[in-house]
């Protein structure tokens, strides 16, 4: 029989104090409740303000400035111009204990929108030398009115919170123009998770293809790690009546973009994760007749583990520079990390699961499967255990594959999904703190 470890005692006791806890926490909670309903009428306000004027990645100022003035207004500890536009807000419990942080991300998305909303974006912007409109497509404006919401709610129950509660507002969270640092890993390193030091970290995710209702979740690898490949394809040039002077780069990246799709076809163990190769831009060449001396190819690569993510990205430079030297062809690849995959700490999942059943119903309480998305909060959950949610923003009823995906021009969110957002980010502050102290 093998010992019975301390660590098995903790996890047991864990697993039987948390229900305890909850139990405890219950009256807050249904005051958290009721009064994150009375706030719906005020963030769908923030929401349809911010999302009819959206900013870009680390430009969010006017988004910043509303945030700023809001926490101010509760009498929170304020600090604004972290990671350049990001705003961090302190609520002090009226107990000793632990310290939570709650997370949104501000920035828009270079997409001219096409919804017939009264609140309906109309501003344009240059964005890679290009004339773009700028949408929220993703529902960082949801998000930023949740958490608004949720530190409102929050602040009326302060007397009752054993802890402290950070509330992170993060811009480029869609990353920012190339070469430009920003996001979550800029905030991490600018100290958002200290002074004081967090202990946990809670986001949520409005989703346009989950019903309105509807909490979505997933213990351990949850959204995909996200890097950027380039390959360049240097050859010779020629007239393109002579090929034959020449040594092709676009046949010769043509065969590196169908020898990557066997990476993942051929080379990639499928059945213990999910994992993605992309090529989204292919630039060369200025005439009908003239073969250039090179190509760039431009893509993403989506993986669910390091080890996976170590893998494909030898398996890309081997593929890539083996084929370009076959055609005589040099091929010089570069990647680079976007975020890192977002990973819900399960002990911690387990202990929370409880409070997302508490707010929306268990029965609208759903583990989902992985997802190749990625997000930059995996920045946060490297320096401290996270926990991150998908919130319904889909009118029930509708057929989710007939709904505009995030990212997209027709992206619409139903706004009566919002308030269960607000209820539970701050129901899970709250409940954490209680299970903490």
């Amino acid at each position: 029989m093998k010992p019975f470890s301390i660590a098995v005692a903790t996890t047991l006791l864990a697993s039987t104090l948390a229900p305890q806890a909850h139990a405890q926490n219950a009256a807050l909670d249904a005051r958290i409740a009721k009064l994150a309903t009375q706030e719906e009428a005020k963030v769908i306000g923030w929401r349809r303000d911010i999302h009819e004027h959206p900013e870009l990645g680390n430009q969010e100022t006017r988004t910043a400035g509303i945030i700023a003035a809001h926490l101010k207004s509760l009498g929170f500890e304020v600090q604004t111009g972290v990671a350049r536009t990001g705003v961090i807000g302190i609520l002090k419990g009226g107990k000793p204990g632990p310290v939570v942080a709650l997370r949104a991300d501000m920035d828009g998305l270079p997409v001219k929108e096409s919804a017939a909303l009264p609140f309906a974006s109309k501003v344009m912007t240059t964005y890679n030398g290009q004339q773009v409109g700028v949408m929220h497509a993703c529902g960082h404006d949801t998000h930023v009115a949740m958490l608004m919401g949720a530190a409102e709610v929050l602040n009326q129950v302060k007397k009752d919170l054993p802890g402290t509660v950070k509330f992170i507002f993060q811009p480029a969270e869609e990353g920012s123009l190339p070469g430009v640092e920003g996001g979550a890993r800029l905030m991490t390193k600018e100290g958002a998770l200290d002074n004081p030091k967090v202990d946990a970290i809670f986001g949520v995710h409005i989703n346009a293809q989950t019903e309105v209702g509807t909490l979505k979740y997933r213990s351990g690898g949850e959204m995909a790690s996200s890097d950027v490949f380039n390959i360049t394809v240097k050859g010779k040039s020629a007239h393109g009546a002579y090929p034959w002077l020449s040594v092709d780069p676009v046949v010769t990246a043509a065969q590196i973009i169908m020898g990557l799709q066997t990476i993942v076809s051929r080379q990639t163990e499928l059945t213990q994760d999910a994992a993605v190769i992309t090529v989204g831009m292919v630039h060369g060449g200025v005439r009908n007749n003239i073969i250039p001396e090179q190509v760039e190819l431009t893509g993403t690569i989506r993986t669910l583990s390091k080890d996976m993510q170590q893998k494909i990205w030898a398996n890309i430079r081997r593929t890539a520079t083996n084929i370009a030297e076959s055609a005589g062809a040099t091929a010089e690849v570069s990647i680079e990390n976007y975020a890192p995959v977002t990973y819900n700490d399960p002990r911690l999942m387990e202990r929370m699961l409880p409070t997302l059943r508490t707010v929306a119903g268990a029965e609208h309480v759903v583990e989902q499967k992985a997802v190749t998305g990625a997000e930059d909060f995996a920045f946060f959950q490297e320096k401290v255990p996270g926990l991150f949610v998908f919130v319904g923003g889909m009118t029930k009823g509708k057929n989710p594959t007939e709904t505009a995906p995030h990212h997209t021009a027709g992206f619409f969110i139903d706004e009566s999904g919002l308030t269960l957002g607000v209820k539970t980010l701050a129901t899970m502050a709250a409940d954490y703190l209680a299970l903490k102290k």
